[in-house]
């Protein structure tokens, strides 16, 4: 279960400024444009500097064929694709803390993609694992969304998503999947300190082979008008509500 290589091009000073913070290395140049004379474009100067990583000044046109005039903010960095790092069984091998991780099922839109790498960032998962055959890839498109998360989070994509839950409960770690039709509410079980939650897309939700690989299904409780929550912010409700339960008992 190697992490999915890296995108040739990532854009945005966020995407941008974390692979430098997280990988200096990896990064081959960045085009910054020329009329960046602002904050944000002296810091991104000064980061480049401080990294020994080779930076250009452009014209705008120069960015915008990069990526077909998309929204690159003015910065837009060349990545080494041959840097993927480690592989899931060595980040579980190695860690210190009980397993977090996040399981996405069917999620194939970059911006979903890319807001559920940013909320498993904040909330310290450990990583996010996807279908090969039923996920977006990490584009810049993804990176831009994700604000830095998809430089610093490893994202795996497998071939065989049943196999790899098998693997995962295999070392003690339960298999948590947030459903609607869930019989039991978040809030109202017990839940392990070491777990993978696992969510497919809005409206698709997960495969019945996913779903068979569950420990447990839960239910975020709904108050409203609205059945569902975009998976994102179903994927932070359910990850940031482990790092509470994980808080409270040091506290306990």
């Amino acid at each position: 279960m190697r992490r999915q290589r890296e995108p040739r091009v990532v854009f945005g000073f966020h995407a941008v400024l974390a692979r430098l913070r997280a990988d200096p290395k990896s990064v081959i140049e960045i085009f910054l444009d020329d009329g960046r004379n602002d904050a944000r474009g002296k810091d991104l100067v000064a980061a480049a500097e401080r990294a020994g990583v080779r930076l250009m000044r452009v014209p705008t046109k120069r960015l915008d064929g990069f990526y077909g005039g998309g929204r690159h903010q003015g910065v837009v960095a060349r990545i080494d694709v041959q840097t993927a790092k480690d592989n899931l069984e060595e980040i579980l091998q190695d860690l210190q803390t009980p397993p977090l991780l996040l399981v996405l099922d069917g999620v194939t839109d970059p911006h979903n993609l890319g807001a559920c790498l940013r909320v498993a960032n904040a909330a310290g998962a450990h990583a996010v694992i996807a279908p090969r055959d039923r996920a977006a890839g990490i584009t810049p498109a993804v990176s831009k969304v994700a604000s830095g998360a998809a430089e610093s989070t490893p994202y795996f994509m497998v071939t065989n998503l049943a196999r790899t839950l098998d693997e995962i409960k295999e070392r003690n770690i339960w298999v948590v999947g947030a459903a609607a039709q869930a019989g039991q509410e978040l809030y109202g079980v017990e839940l392990p300190e070491a777990i993978a939650w696992v969510l497919g897309a809005e409206g698709a939700g997960m495969r019945r082979l996913t779903r068979e690989r569950c420990d447990l299904l839960v239910r975020i409780p709904m108050h409203g008008e609205v059945e569902s929550l975009n998976v994102s912010v179903a994927a932070g409700v359910a990850l940031f509500e482990s790092v509470r339960r994980r808080a409270a008992g040091r506290k306990a």
